[in-house]
């Protein structure tokens, strides 16, 4: 059980907090190394047209990008942008931005009744939340991603943009329909986090029509806006002038495909009347910064957030480019420092980090962003404005800039490496920045070359004078965030006032450095042997047996040029522990994260990692622990001494992390209390698995019950013995460098005398579930500040031993038709909810060989409170119609083709082969040889498939849970506290000068980082439906 956040990465670094080595390994990046350096003027101008792309505009307006890219197979990325979002609404059109980009899913003058997302589901191509479009401030993108390998898809999948850019029905009728998600999209966004957003975004742009138009809207337009309204807006700004379609995919032809654009959008005529002119909205500077003390009673956490706003300079020239390297390497630099500064003894803040971001068209901004305890905002801020000035008085350090080049180069390396297999996504944004922000698409060949010509030759002085646009005089807004208001304004300016003087007369030291050990293994250990060797051809892999008895099985693929990743468990985990041990050794691996689990502090380690790529993690979950790992193949020696030193290093708690951690545990602790969404998540669990010390929520009174001497010697035992580990290995392996660095690194690992058996899978003791085996239905009410509603509806799931090898199949299968289904009723037949979740369980007891396995599906969505229960009785309505009547053939066809599509986009990924690995040795059928099992689940997998009708369907419905569903569930319903709302609502105050298991308390904390992180990233992330 994690407490905590997962660590914070190296700041800028690819694979964050790790090991460095000696550099022996696969030679990385020769091509990249033997690149030439280019010589540039640093006047000389970028070009203007994407590389890569055939490019172009048609007679009526309409501009697009088409590339052929393979990754992934026999797949389309499609978009069409629209330079029009809600910043253009005027005060009565206020979110219908946001409901046009629902309509057009709803229904065209081709497609009606949600015609259009049954398209898509048919063809393998989901349909949900955050998948197919967003809205923003600036403009509203519509995204596809669809299989090519059938005639006529592609074809059809541009009708469907082309519908959307000129066919949008908006029709009284299918207003009404819509309403219903878009309110609850909204109702959605009225939590902590999007209240915090919403008032940031209203300060940073105060003074701009930003600041009132927020993408969402306004609740009293989206109640009653009429759909004339609607079509007026669509009409006037919905123009293929303003507009772009961008295709990348697997095409064998490129102009084929510019032709079926012409085919679909070229007969669309152009406006009669030149099209409305996209007018620009300043927003104005300000010499004094602006101040606030928002106080948030559903706050994850308290937070500082520093936002400097500037111009949003486009990048035209050599210059420019080189000028944004500077100002990268200035975050990566500074970011590396607040990390090592949230490590020291009673630090200012437990997580800070800084970016630069493209708010709007005409802004960017500089923000710095940090977690820190309850009322410690101020001293927070004042750490944060001391760095910022400590740069701007004294510059990076040498050893500094070379770490941040040496993280920024080994960064381009790899895209460099992998640049014929990018995904098609990818490719598909940098032409959509092209188009919207005239970002310039150089080609990866280019830019690699060009980085590694200019990066070399920028100081430090030139890096550390992007310090000055973090300036309180510049555009500055800063923002703290508490649970109780403790800090004043009058607090954050005497802040300001105090660091300016010292900067002003340079009291202020400079940066102090740590020393940094050279190798990461002081000693190399002595290589270990094979004692068995198999090959298994059916899966392409290679099976060893070591001498210190670890199992290795690994398996080279070509799917990515820079990357093997690797995963090792053994069983025996929580699940083993009384509950006298259970608080304390449940809070190991995060109190020897923080000390460091690999024989160096995390902040040593970010600096040891320097200029490679390689990540160690490690989990102890309830049946199993684990270590994974994710590196480039010149990196793996790196990240194989990790693993070494994970196995061979003793963590002994020392008082100062010890103490960091309880008081981030605490601080956690203390958020999810206030968290609504927290106390219906403890009762679900209560309810659906018992009233176990295992699934009980961890109080203040257990934090204060921890050893952490306990805590560390348990952290120690799970990761000692190696022959207890099965490790699998995927990736761009070669054997005759690679073998020799794992049996060195892992073979070396000692084995350990005297060791207890390794537990096997039947030894284990199973978690204390049962599920109710009645029908519980139960009001959850917490207080809110605005009113929120979530519903869980969940079912016992038993799966009997004899048809378990199809039932499992079976399972997933099932959740996704549920899933489907249940949308189709209560979004787009009733259109009350915004979005459904199905999830499965299987893990309510220990995984044997033999006996059940135990668990539940669950019915998950939010919606109006008012009408929940109505909404769980149409639910249980429809599973009782699927289980009695059974799904339509159409139905199952659909599930079949996003499974299948699904399952080949899988293939083409080394995290899918890695997984499907390490099942065939979970599996209960496993006896020895992974070859057979493999092979027996594969053909599990096909006969449910070839199997797969409305009555087996049907027949598994009524099989895998109970039959009738209405004889046995549990309800848990999230809902307000019948106290006035508005009253609350007035305890919300902020003021401005001059204007999953591990949620026990791992919500808590993340949220307090996701709170920080994204409150002024609202634009980008914008309003996905």
């Amino acid at each position: 059980m994690d407490l905590l956040p997962p660590p914070t990465d190296a700041p800028g670094s690819p694979g964050g907090p790790g090991a460095g080595g000696s550099g022996r390994g696969l030679r990385r990046g020769v091509g990249f190394r033997s690149l030439k350096l280019v010589s540039v003027a640093m006047d000389e101008a970028l070009p203007a047209d994407p590389v890569g792309a055939t490019y172009g505009r048609l007679p009526n307006g309409l501009t697009y990008y088409v590339r052929s890219n393979p990754k992934p197979r026999m797949r389309a990325a499609l978009s069409l942008a629209v330079k029009v979002g809600s910043v253009v609404e005027e005060e009565d059109e206020r979110g219908v931005a946001h409901i046009v980009e629902h309509l057009a899913f709803s229904a065209t003058s081709k497609y009606t009744n949600h015609d259009i997302v049954k398209f898509l589901e048919s063809i393998g191509a989901e349909f949900g939340a955050c998948q197919n479009a967003l809205t923003s401030s600036d403009e509203t993108i519509y995204e596809l991603l669809v299989p090519v390998d059938k005639p006529g898809l592609l074809s059809q999948a541009i009708s469907v943009l082309a519908e959307f850019s000129s066919e949008v029905r908006v029709s009284a009728e299918d207003l009404e329909k819509e309403r219903g998600a878009v309110l609850e999209e909204y109702r959605g966004g009225r939590n902590a986090t999007g209240r915090m957003q919403d008032s940031h975004w209203a300060l940073l742009f105060e003074g701009s029509k930003y600041a009132e138009r927020l993408p969402i809207g306004t609740e009293k337009v989206i109640r009653t806006v009429p759909h004339e309204t609607v079509k007026r807006f669509y009409q006037k700004w919905y123009h293929l002038s303003n507009m772009a379609v961008f295709a990348v995919g697997d095409f064998p032809d490129t102009q084929a495909v510019v032709e079926l654009i012409k085919e679909h959008f070229g007969q669309k005529a152009p406006a009669p009347l030149p099209p409305p002119v996209i007018p620009e909205f300043p927003v104005p500077s300000h010499e004094e910064p602006r101040f606030s003390c928002f106080v948030e009673s559903e706050a994850a956490g308290s937070a500082v957030v520093i936002s400097c706003k500037m111009p949003a300079d486009g990048i035209k020239t050599v210059k420019d480019y080189r000028d944004s390297l500077a100002e990268s390497m200035f975050h990566c630099a500074l970011n590396q420092r607040l990390f090592k500064i949230s490590r020291r003894k009673d630090p200012p803040y437990f997580s800070c980090s800084s970016a630069a971001d493209a708010l709007v068209h005409p802004v960017k901004a500089y923000i710095m962003t940090s977690s820190c305890r309850e009322r410690g905002t101020v001293e927070a801020l004042e750490s944060m404005l001391l760095e910022v000035a400590r740069v701007g008085l004294h510059g990076f350090s040498d050893r500094e800039i070379s770490i941040v080049r040496a993280l920024m180069m080994s960064e381009m390396e790899s895209a460099y490496l992998e640049r014929d297999q990018m995904q098609s996504t990818s490719l598909r944004d940098e032409f959509l920045q092209h188009f919207l922000r005239e970002e310039p698409v150089v080609g990866i060949e280019y830019e690699a070359q060009l980085q590694k010509t200019l990066l070399p030759h920028i100081s430090s002085a030139e890096v550390a004078k992007f310090a000055d646009n973090f300036s309180t005089a510049s555009s500055c807004v800063i923002k703290i965030v508490e649970p109780r208001a403790h800090a004043s304004l009058e607090d954050l300016k005497a802040v300001v006032l105090k660091v300016n003087s010292l900067e002003k007369e340079k009291s202020i030291p400079p940066w102090d450095e740590e020393q940094i050990p050279e190798e990461i293994v002081a000693e190399a250990p002595e290589p270990g042997s094979i004692i068995d060797k198999v090959e298994h051809p059916g899966i392409g892999a290679t099976e060893m047996i070591l001498s210190n008895g670890m199992r290795i099985c690994y398996k080279h693929t070509d799917f990515l040029d820079d990357q093997v990743v690797f995963t090792g468990f053994a069983y025996g985990g929580l699940s083993e522990l009384s509950e006298a041990e259970y608080t304390s050794c449940s809070m190991g691996s995060t109190i020897a994260g923080e000390i460091g689990t690999f024989g160096y502090r995390p902040s040593v380690l970010m600096d040891m990692l320097a200029g490679k790529r390689a990540e160690v993690g490690t989990k102890v979950g309830a049946y199993m622990r684990t270590f994974s790992g994710d590196c480039s193949p010149s990196d793996l020696e790196t990240a194989l001494q990790l693993v070494y030193q994970l196995f061979t290093t003793n963590v002994e708690p020392r008082e100062e992390e010890v103490k960091i951690v309880m008081q981030m545990a605490e601080e956690a602790i203390y958020a999810q209390e206030r968290d609504p969404y927290t106390a219906f998540a403890n009762r679900v669990r209560e309810i659906n698995y018992g009233n176990s010390y295992f699934f009980k929520p961890i109080r203040i009174s257990d934090l204060k019950k921890v050893d952490p001497i306990k805590a560390c010697e348990y952290f120690n035992r799970c990761f000692k013995d190696p022959s207890a580990f099965t490790v699998a290995i995927v990736g761009k392996i070669d054997p005759g460098v690679s073998l020799p660095l794992i049996l060195q690194y892992l073979g070396g690992i000692p084995r350990v005398q005297d060791a207890p058996q390794p537990l096997s899978r039947d030894d284990l003791r199973g978690l204390p579930f049962k599920f109710p085996a009645t029908i519980i239905r139960e009001v959850v009410r917490s207080p809110m500040v605005e009113a929120q509603c979530f519903v869980q509806l969940a079912f016992p799931v038993v799966l009997k031993n004899a048809m378990m090898t199809e039932d499992i199949h079976y399972v997933g299968f099932l959740s996704k038709l549920l899933e489907t289904k249940i949308m189709q009723v209560l979004r787009f037949k009733y259109g009350q909810v915004y979005s459904v979740n199905v999830a499965v369980f299987l893990g309510g007891n220990k995984p044997s060989r033999t006996g059940d396995v135990r668990g539940d599906i669950s019915v998950n969505f939010s919606c109006d409170p008012d009408i929940a229960s109505k909404l769980v009785d149409f639910v249980l309505e429809e599973i009782s119609y699927l289980q009695t009547e059974g799904p339509s053939e159409e139905d199952v066809l659909t599930i079949l083709e996003i499974e299948q599509r699904a399952h080949e986009n899988g293939l083409q990924e080394n995290y899918f082969w890695l997984d499907r690995i390490l099942r065939s040795y979970q599996s209960r059928l496993f006896s020895g040889d992974i070859g057979s099992t493999f092979a027996f689940q594969e053909e599990g997998r096909m006969k449910v498939r070839e199997a797969l009708t409305p009555q087996t369907m049907q027949s598994a419905l009524q099989r895998v849970i109970p039959f009738p569903c209405r004889n046995q569930y549990t309800v848990v319903i999230l809902m307000p506290k019948s106290s006035c709302w508005a009253s609350v609502k007035s305890m919300l105050s902020w003021s401005s000068d001059g204007v999953s298991r591990d949620a026990k308390i791992l919500a808590g904390m993340a949220g307090a980082l996701v709170l920080a992180i994204t409150l002024w990233r609202y634009s980008r992330s914008a309003l996905k439906s």
